[in-house]
């Protein structure tokens, strides 16, 4: 019974990761379809959220049948409940990516202002840190996920930035409001996901270590 355990929760461990990888993916390519202006490839990107929502339905599933068939403890437990959290960080980064894609499609024919301004070197960053998150769940090693205060203090500065920046262009030109409106909200969703990333970082240091911590933009505070 152990051994059998221990292999299903290895297979929900790689499920999660299939997941991840997925909602990285999306919102990588929506922010690339923006960028490239290419309609036919959001439109193949929003339906990546059907596959994330049924692949978060499968693995919760699976991951209450063996809370209630082999009742774990310790470290096997805390896995098992960072799984559970987990998905539903990863659930709303592939919401994003799809949010962000609808708009890549009502942009695709307009020019754009100043090539995104900052977005893409902003999806950059983001992208990396869920892609360290789950190295650092695959690993479980936590030394992936120790600068994301730093990160995430970089990416709120970046959309303040492209805030400002936008507001300059919409000012000089009201022809520019739409499409920079459109831009602010990508960069709000951005910072959302790299809000959801550094969730999933919590999760993965109290799975590994037992402590709970608080990423915040300026420190990691451990909650007393």
């Amino acid at each position: 019974m152990v051994k059998k355990f221990h292999d299903e929760l290895k297979k929900l461990k790689k499920n999660l990761i299939e997941m991840g990888y997925l909602s990285r993916d999306t919102l990588k390519q929506s922010v690339e379809s923006l960028k490239n202006q290419d309609k036919e490839s959001a439109e193949k990107i929003i339906k990546n959220k059907i596959k994330i929502a049924d692949m978060d339905a499968l693995i919760e599933e699976k991951a209450l049948i063996l809370l209630t068939l082999h009742q774990p403890m310790a470290k096997d437990l805390r896995q098992i409940a960072a799984i559970l959290k987990i998905i539903t960080y990863l659930n709303r980064i592939g919401r994003y990516g799809k949010d962000i894609a609808k708009i890549s499609i009502e942009l695709s024919d307009k020019p754009q202002v100043k090539k995104l301004v900052s977005i893409p070197y902003m999806a950059d960053i983001v992208c990396k840190m869920i892609d360290d998150s789950l190295k650092s769940f695959e690993k479980e090693n936590i030394e992936y996920i120790k600068d994301f205060s730093d990160r995430d203090d970089t990416v709120d500065q970046l959309r303040y930035s492209i805030f400002r920046e936008c507001l300059t262009y919409m000012m000089e030109d009201s022809g520019n409001i739409t499409r920079c409106t459109d831009y602010v909200m990508v960069a709000r969703y951005l910072e959302r996901c790299a809000d959801h990333a550094c969730k999933i970082a919590e999760k993965i240091h109290y799975m590994v270590t037992g402590e709970h911590i608080e990423i915040d933009p300026s420190e990691i505070k451990q909650n007393q």
